[in-house]
């Protein structure tokens, strides 16, 4: 673009790109069906010992679903690019959204950087095996983070169009892969997985925070609320019908493994196999074809999911730079593609900087960037779905705006509750999740690194009240309503 092109560029967004099925591939790519069937419900099982998975995905369906009763109704009165800054200011403050608001930064930075560890590595990792092309994972990361550089600058829907192609492909093999496993059951079917003994034994608050893990992302439908063709049912409904797909789709698919490999054996099975699990029950039920067709399919899936919090994070720095919380060229948006493109591009730089440096210093694209990084940003997410119950709450206290109780009140606070007990487990099993002794540091520090920003971010409001009231009126308020 030229000086004057940037000078000139709007700060809105594309308006009326997107519909009910764009924000749902959006949301379920972000959480990756193939990602969670292949590592994260193989890893749970193993790390656990809880032959519950199953029925634990359908417990935090509900729970989330409670939390999207005021979620939706929020999004009904609300239309910002910021989400959970813009919904925890309108509830809570403008402090307090400010603080979510450098929460939600990290956290979605942190996931989307740690997802090109994952892409890298087993990109690298398939090209060495099936072609003989030997590259450093870093490589092919910034390969990938090129492409999605590209389609983040673009318009929306052309994004939106991308990531509907993958991930039909990603779940047809899935869905392929769960019908196998159930019509070859060595040992027969079993309700088992559904038990209560099957729940409660094992460690359970570890298993939790592996099924919470596989629904991030689950929330960002109202990140493109401004880009949607009707925001007032858009959203609602995305969410709702993300939340039931995510919740049925990988409660069969984990039951489906453990029928597949044995309700007596699934956790021994997915010890000694780990992520490859999937692809040992889909060789030994669907040809040794699947095997490799599952493992394009899984590079496809983390490209897509990276893609998705890509696009989150470019909404965020877009939402904060157009309302003076930060540099306003971040609130620029492309005047032909409607695109967030400053915010983008901005992603774009922070992600190449730490590929780049772990690649050059001989950093572990697994164990650190991917699980330190994912783990962080969930934590950080956990705790934003904490604060926006409550802040549901606060928004129809002083106004009902027409939503009924249960809505704007009984399943916010009900919502909020079990999820702050979610978010005590993660914090006091963090271990469980980075795979590291009871007593590392690490267990500390990382989650000390969310309540460290959230403290900064509170701080940094407080001090926008002060110094700059014009910025500080416009928190949390969005582009002009149509």
């Amino acid at each position: 673009m030229t000086v004057n092109e940037s000078a000139a560029a709007p700060a809105t967004l594309s308006r009326r790109r997107i519909g009910v099925p764009d924000i749902v591939f959006f949301v379920v790519a972000a959480s990756s069906p193939l990602t969670v069937a292949a590592g994260g419900t193989p890893q749970n099982f193993a790390t656990t010992g809880v032959l519950g998975v199953p029925m634990m995905f359908l417990i935090l369906a509900a729970v989330l679903a409670l939390f999207s009763a005021g979620y939706a109704a929020m999004s009904r009165h609300i239309s910002n690019a910021g989400a959970f800054y813009a919904y925890i200011t309108h509830g809570l403050g403008r402090v307090p959204g400010v603080g979510a608001a450098f929460v939600a930064l990290v956290a979605y930075n942190a996931m989307q950087v740690g997802l090109y560890g994952l892409l890298g590595f087993s990109t690298a990792g398939f090209l060495s095996s099936s072609l003989g092309v030997d590259l450093p994972w870093w490589v092919v990361s910034l390969f990938f983070l090129v492409v999605i550089a590209f389609l983040g600058y673009r318009r929306i829907d052309l994004n939106a169009r991308v990531l509907a192609v993958l991930l039909v492909c990603e779940g047809l093999l899935v869905l392929v892969f769960d019908i196998s496993q159930v019509a070859s059951a060595p040992q027969g079917l079993s309700l088992e997985p559904f038990s209560w003994s099957a729940l409660t034994t094992g460690a359970v608050g570890a298993a939790f925070l592996w099924t919470m893990a596989a629904f991030m992302g689950f929330e960002s439908g109202a990140i493109y609320s401004e880009e949607c063709r009707d925001p007032r049912r858009t959203v609602s409904r995305a969410t709702y019908i993300a939340v039931a797909v995510i919740g049925v789709f990988y409660a069969f698919t984990a039951w489906a493994t453990a029928m597949g490999a044995g309700t007596d054996k699934i956790i021994d099975a997915s010890r000694e196999h780990g992520p490859e699990l999937v692809f040992v029950l889909g060789e030994r039920t669907l040809g040794s074809g699947f095997s490799t067709l599952g493992q394009v399919f899984l590079i496809t899936a983390v490209f897509a999911a990276t893609l998705s919090f890509h696009n989150a994070v470019a909404r965020y720095f877009f939402a904060l730079g157009r309302e003076g919380v930060l540099p306003p060229k971040l609130g620029l948006s492309h005047p032909r593609h409607g695109s967030p493109y400053m915010g983008s591009i901005s992603q774009t730089v922070f992600a190449m900087v730490v590929v780049l440096a772990f690649g050059l210093f001989g950093g572990d694209p697994m164990g650190t960037l991917f699980n330190w990084f994912t783990n962080l940003g969930a934590l950080g997410v956990i705790l934003l779905l904490v604060c926006t119950s409550f802040a549901v709450v606060g928004f129809f206290r002083r106004d009902v705006r027409g939503e009924n109780a249960w809505s704007r009140v009984v399943a916010p606070v009900l919502s909020g509750l079990a999820l702050l007990a979610v978010l005590y487990v993660a914090f006091t099993n963090f271990s469980a999740l980075l795979g590291t002794p009871p007593d590392s540091a690490l267990n500390w520090a990382l989650p000390a690194v969310v309540v460290l920003v959230g403290v900064v971010g509170l701080c940094y409001g407080a001090y926008l009240r002060s110094a700059n009231p014009a910025a500080y009126a416009r928190i949390g308020q969005g582009a002009p309503q149509d």
